[in-house]
């Protein structure tokens, strides 16, 4: 898919205009390697203008996902109430997005603000970056992904490898494949224990540099406490989704692309935990997630309950996979074309093509997790209808697909 040409699109760079007007000239001439460019140096004409909303411990790599040649033109975070200057820095990412020299913007605020800051930097003609979880619920991923479409912008989630075409995803991509009986089995590496919130707290005061209120944003204004502040935001559903929220993307968005199952979702859902807080994200043993074909993705946190022992992990090899084809079907994979290889956000903003995670890829990953994550706050099993996203017969799980914002935030 191409995307839409940068708000400020340069048919002839400063590199090809300067090289152009030496060639004619008869008399020799030096150029400054900052204008033509070089192994080190890239020449104004290619520099993006770039700006950082979310200042926190992962502001600096977010950011650096947006590669070489970005210019960090403005900071933003909600701690920066008493020093924003509205000229590089700011508190509010409002007056941020309102600049025409910011090409391109990374977002590392906690997940709460992920997808509405994401969409009304699209809207405003810039490119992004976001942290994960890309979103806190699935509609909110969903809106992401129609705003990447709407803008024709380039959206991708953090830096991400493993989106390496292969026989495997040739074979889910083909849709060759109408059954098959896979299991895959996540084990570990959630941080269950970790980013589990607190049930009971203190309030205390809000520091005197904090905008407490824009902290909040679309979730409650509940009062001030300083675990909800900082990393530890990850132990409450007001703004992310626990250590499953957190860890999820990591495991999950590799396995997803190779399997196919960045293409639909799940539609049942067997969750294995004690009764959830309604605030704070707490202990789970496992969830199942099966989907139409028959593929089975189990999550197991190694942290609460008992062993998974259902299902053993069977079935998830190229050989495996081919065997479940018929003959002619495995000639007819032969003679497809193979999976598309998709740049990373650097050759994504100069070749206006969409990122190896991009936003649908990146959504329907999304949408393992919180998932697993409604069932274990339901604490019963689901179905999922994956063409409407919608939890099938259960108005209480709904509520989760789409939860209320505090206005004046909405989707």
């Amino acid at each position: 898919m191409m995307v839409n040409q940068r708000k400020h699109p340069q048919s002839v760079s400063r590199r090809t205009f300067v090289a152009g007007a030496a060639a004619g000239l008869t008399a020799p001439m030096i150029v400054s390697p900052h204008v033509l460019g070089g192994p080190n140096k890239t020449p104004p004409s290619d520099e993006f203008g770039g700006a950082l909303i979310g200042c926190g411990g992962r502001g600096k790599g977010t950011f650096g996902c947006l590669g070489p040649g970005v210019r960090l033109l403005a900071e933003c975070d909600v701690k920066f109430q008493d020093r924003a200057d509205n000229k590089t820095i700011y508190s509010d990412f409002r007056r941020l997005l309102e600049r025409d020299d910011i090409d391109v913007v990374a977002i590392a605020t906690h997940p709460g603000w992920h997808a509405l800051i994401s969409i009304a930097a699209m809207e405003a003609g810039k490119d992004v970056v976001c942290e994960k979880p890309m979103c806190r619920f699935i509609s909110e991923g969903r809106a992401v992904a129609e705003a990447e479409k709407r803008y024709g912008r380039v959206f991708q989630i953090e830096k991400k490898g493993g989106y390496n075409p292969s026989k495997t995803r040739k074979i889910f991509e083909s849709g060759l494949l109408k059954q098959c009986d896979s299991v895959y089995i996540q084990r570990g590496g959630f941080k269950v224990k970790g980013w589990s919130g607190k049930v009971a707290y203190k309030i205390d005061n809000i520091p005197a540099n904090l905008d407490w209120d824009m902290y909040c944003g679309p979730a409650p204004l509940r009062p001030f406490n300083k675990h909800r502040n900082g990393g530890s935001h990850r132990g409450y559903w007001d703004y992310e989704g626990g250590g499953l929220g957190d860890m999820a993307h990591h495991h999950l968005h590799a396995m997803a692309y190779e399997y196919g199952r960045d293409l639909t979702s799940p539609v049942e859902i067997i969750p294995y935990a004690p009764p959830a807080h309604p605030e704070a994200c707490g202990l789970w043993g496992w969830c199942e997630l099966k989907y139409a074909d028959g593929f089975t993705l189990v999550l197991e946190s190694g942290e609460w309950g008992k062993p998974y022992d259902r299902l053993q992990q069977q079935h998830t090899s190229e050989g495996d996979l081919l065997k479940m084809l018929s003959e002619a079907d495995r000639k007819k994979l032969d003679e497809l074309p193979e999976p598309e290889r998709l740049p990373f956000f650097p050759e994504a903003i100069r070749t206006r093509r969409q990122t190896a995670s991009h936003a649908e890829r990146s959504h329907r990953v999304a949408t393992i997790y919180h998932l697993a994550n409604a069932a274990f706050r339901c604490g019963r099993p689901l179905k999922f209808d994956p063409d409407t996203e919608q939890i099938v017969g259960d108005e209480e799980a709904n509520r989760l697909v789409n939860q209320p914002m505090r206005a004046p935030w909405r989707l």
